[in-house]
This record gives C-alpha cells, sequence and structure tokens, in this order.
C-alpha cells in the first residue's frame, strides 16, 4: 500500500517567505497549507493535524513561541521547526525547551528548510533489539513507549528518538555531532549543538534520580554523551 504524502503546515507573516517555502516544498512532494499567524495556525491543525509544522515565532495575534506552548500543553507531539529571524542562544533555548524539534534561523533555503522537514519525518527502522531495560525503566521501541516501574513517561518523539540512540549503545561514548547526525539526520554545520544538550537536560529531568549528577546519560567532557545502564 502506497505511502500518504506527507502534509506540512507553514506559519509565516511574511508572504513571500510562504510562498517560495511552500512553493520549493510542493516540487520536492509534499502537500502544503500555510497560516499568517498565530491563530490561523491552530485552526489549520485543528481542522487538519499537519505532519510537520514549520514555525515562525514572530507572529501577529499569537507569536509561534505560544502556539508551540499550547500545542505542547494540549498533548500534541506534531513534529516542529522553528523558523525564526530570532536567532539567538536564548530564543533557541526557549523553542526547544517547550518542545521544538529543530531550530532554523532566517534566513534560511528552502533547500534546508526541505531538508530538516524530511529529517523529522524520518524514523528508521528498528535496529537490535525491540526493547531495552535500565533500572526501573523499560523501553518498548515498537510501541515508543518508555516506563517506569511499569508506568509510561510522556516523552516528544524526539526525546525517544535520542534515549533508543543512546540506551541502544551503552558504553559508547557519541559526541554531539554523531547524535545530530544519527539522531536528527542533521549535519553538524546546519544544526546548533546545543540542540542536543537541551533534548538530554530534558531526558535527565525524566530518568535520572539527580539530575545533576546523572547515573545513566554521562557526560563525557570535552568529547559528548555515554550511556551507563
Amino acid at each position: 500500500m502506497d505511502q500518504p504524502t506527507p502534509n506540512v503546515l507553514i506559519v509565516d507573516d511574511e508572504p513571500q517567505v510562504r510562498h517560495i517555502v511552500a512553493t520549493y516544498l510542493e516540487r520536492d512532494g509534499f502537500l502544503v497549507r500555510t497560516a499568517e499567524d498565530g491563530e490561523g495556525a491552530l485552526a489549520a491543525i485543528k481542522a487538519r493535524r499537519p505532519d510537520v509544522l514549520v514555525l515562525d515565532l514572530m507572529l501577529p495575534k499569537l507569536d509561534g513561541l505560544a502556539v508551540l506552548q499550547r500545542l505542547r500543553e494540549d498533548g500534541d507531539d506534531v513534529p516542529v521547526i522553528v523558523l525564526s529571524a530570532k536567532g539567538s542562544e536564548h530564543e533557541r533555548v526557549a523553542g526547544l525547551e517547550l518542545g521544538a524539534d529543530d531550530y532554523l534561523a532566517k534566513p534560511a533555503s528552502p533547500r534546508e528548510i526541505a531538508a530538516r522537514v524530511r529529517a523529522v519525518l524520518r524514523r528508521s527502522k528498528p535496529v537490535g533489539p525491540a526493547s531495552i531495560s535500565f533500572g526501573r525503566f523499560h523501553i518498548d521501541r515498537s510501541a515508543r513507549v518508555l516506563t517506569k516501574d511499569g508506568t509510561p513517561l510522556t516523552l516528544r518523539p524526539k526525546e525517544f528518538d535520542l534515549l533508543v540512540h543512546l540506551a541502544g549503545r551503552p558504553g559508547e561514548v557519541m559526541t554531539r555531532s554523531d547524535l545530530l547526525r544519527d539522531v536528527w539526520g542533521s549535519h553538524p554545520d546546519w544544526q546548533d549543538p546545543g540542540t542536543v544538550t537541551v533534548h538530554v537536560r530534558r531526558l535527565r529531568r525524566l530518568i535520572e534520580e539527580d539530575a545533576a549528577n546523572p547515573d545513566h546519560i554521562v557526560t563525557v567532557y570535552g568529547v559528548g554523551y555515554r550511556f551507563e545502564p
């Protein structure tokens, strides 16, 4: 059976940006819808949930961070790529902390945006065991569920992918560049390594007894991270 064509919602208040990005993605084989403000974005998502949301931060009526926060509070884990002229570290971290899967500073080429859309859609076939257990936790890879003492925990899609990648390679030291390539499908030159740092921080809050002194996701200073079951 043929897979349905992924649909992308582009939210930007600049008509030229919407047109250029939409045209490129359509040529790349995606179904594309657009919205020009935050309220329009929420209405479009309610009408038809997109497979990927490309979201500007500086929007009229309701800004992009407010849209993202509302989605996550409602339990919607739609993959979100933040596209914004706000390129400061503070803005990047704010977006990632609220649950963005990726962050691109304007101006960004349509080709790169398309590559990021494909990356967040990509779900590689599971490699290795179907389940992984460590401490009080159990990962069911096929169901994409993490449990603690049998109780399911809530993870965002990229958090789950990152945990599976780390836990599936115990004792192996992985750099942030490795993780950007293998988990995000992104070249390190395209994306801030801080993306990895933010997601690791959130995972530690979930699985570590003391996030400041982690037992499982261990920092290898000057290199990256190592998972210890």
